[in-house]
């Protein structure tokens, strides 16, 4: 059986090889949930780059022209520099629910999605782990400068009206159904359900715009 190549420079084995991943999401590997998110995004965007580009539309995390390096590659260069937890990986699904609720007009497209990753990873760290990185890190690995980063930051908290934490329950579901949707994964059933490290759910403080 020969593998193709997808867009975003992974290469998916034909859709009749299944991969199985655990029941639950802090089981799963790292490494598959990041192209179970990539491979979520790369279809969302397939959808929303025929949607017409409207200068009422526009927000800060638009680029002038879709960046050069793929969503998966991109996303994994994340998870790799910062060290990035797997509550804040299904945390990013979260956000977008909550970002199309409160604005409608926006849209996550290959000019937003970047910007829109990096940062919606500093406000997952900053309000789900206990360690995390400095703004200027963020940046560094995000391909912005520190200011941008910061200033992306704010608004998106302005965006998500600073809700920016969720139940273990939630996030579960959201793992659910992104295994559900794609064809060539599936949960297997654990005999006995493990005890999953509590998240940070409530709110300390809201976190700073600066490292």
């Amino acid at each position: 059986m020969s593998d193709s190549a997808s867009s975003n420079g992974i290469v998916v084995a034909k859709t009749e090889v299944t991969i199985e991943v655990p029941e639950y999401f802090y089981l799963a590997d790292t490494a598959h949930l990041t192209h179970l998110i990539a491979d979520m995004f790369n279809r969302l965007i397939a959808h929303n780059d025929q949607i017409p580009l409207t200068p009422n539309n526009l927000t800060r995390f638009h680029s002038r022209t879709p960046p050069g390096i793929s969503i998966y590659d991109y996303l994994r260069r994340i998870v790799k520099y910062t060290s990035l937890e797997k509550p804040c990986l299904i945390m990013l699904l979260v956000y977008i629910d909550r970002v199309s609720e409160l604005h409608r007009n926006f849209i996550i497209s290959s000019l937003t999605v970047h910007r829109f990753l990096i940062t919606a990873v500093v406000v997952a760290s900053k309000a789900l782990c206990d360690a995390y990185c400095t703004n200027t890190h963020y940046a560094k690995v995000g391909g912005v400068s520190t200011q941008e980063i910061n200033a992306l930051e704010l608004e998106f908290l302005f965006f998500i009206d600073w809700k920016l934490y969720c139940s273990p329950e939630t996030l579960q579901q959201y793992y659910v159904n992104l295994v559900d949707q794609h064809p060539s994964y599936k949960q297997i059933t654990e005999a006995v359900e493990p005890k999953p490290k509590r998240l940070k759910t409530e709110p300390n403080e809201k976190p700073a715009t600066e490292p």
